[in-house]
């Protein structure tokens, strides 16, 4: 059994993977002040509402953008017994062809890594998370750079916090784009407005990305992946081919079977 860990700045997502398949996921939020007792019952009982625990676990991955958190994963598996592989980027085999290969975050990388295992290249994937992040992959599955630009709930927040009068609400897709009092004209600027924000710069990538790679843009396939994707709306973001919620955990299982020799991953789910 492999646990796949993905840290992000605000949640940490869990995947059980067993035969190649994932056979469980779990969301909880990321907590920077949990102590390594915190988190090791914190990934417990993650694992329970599955049946699971991690006295079943043989195998671990991780891929983290919280350093913090990667030490404090790295003391559960250490007082645990189970070894652990931490995605980075001299551990995932793809080309990084980009002018800092170090400063790339490791999880832009796994997406990379499973984008070209499971999909068409060229591709772009857009994870949408605390970051909305857009990683090019090359024809050959090279990473070739991208783009990082503010999630949705960010600037959510960020309106709450930064002005007198507009307070915090639900987010929720609206009936219109014209709102008739605050939060509706609130939830129409932010899921609206974000939905052409990736829907315009997905455009664009797509567009340099076939030119740089001297492919036709019907060839550039579209990822969406990320908490959001889930969304009703995230449907509606043109140029996306294919929506895959758990794509970094599957790139992190494709990575633990080509680098520590774990079961091949079957992408289809």
């Amino acid at each position: 059994m492999l646990l796949a860990i993905d840290i992000g700045n605000t949640n940490i997502t869990l995947g059980l993977v067993d035969g190649g398949s994932i056979v469980a996921t779990r969301r909880a939020g990321t907590h920077r002040a949990a102590t390594v007792d915190e988190l090791e019952l914190l990934l417990d009982g993650l694992l329970s509402l599955d049946g699971r625990s991690l006295d079943g676990v043989n195998s671990a991955a991780l891929v983290s953008v919280v350093p913090s958190q990667t030490a404090m994963v790295e003391a559960v598996a250490d007082r645990r017994g189970i070894p652990i592989l931490v995605a980075a980027p001299g551990t995932i085999p793809i080309a990084i062809r980009v002018d800092r290969p170090g400063e790339v975050g490791p999880d832009r990388i796994v997406n990379a890594l499973a984008a070209q295992r499971l999909y068409s290249c060229p591709a772009v994937v857009v994870d949408m998370g605390t970051a909305t992040t857009y990683d090019c992959v090359g024809p050959d599955g090279a990473f070739l750079g991208g783009a990082i630009a503010p999630g949705m709930k960010l600037g959510l927040e960020a309106l709450a916090a930064n002005t007198a009068r507009l307070p915090r609400i639900e987010l929720r897709t609206p009936d219109r784009a014209i709102g008739r009092d605050t939060v509706s004209a609130m939830q129409s600027g932010t899921v609206f407005g974000y939905q052409a924000a990736v829907t315009g710069l997905l455009a664009r990538i797509r567009r340099e990305l076939a030119e740089q790679t001297g492919t036709s843009l019907d060839r550039v396939r579209g990822i969406l992946t990320g908490g959001l994707s889930i969304e009703p709306w995230a449907r509606d973001v043109e140029g996306v081919e294919t929506i895959d919620p758990d794509l970094t955990l599957k790139g992190l299982a494709i990575l633990y079977a080509e680098v520590a020799g774990g079961e091949p991953v079957d992408g289809s789910r």
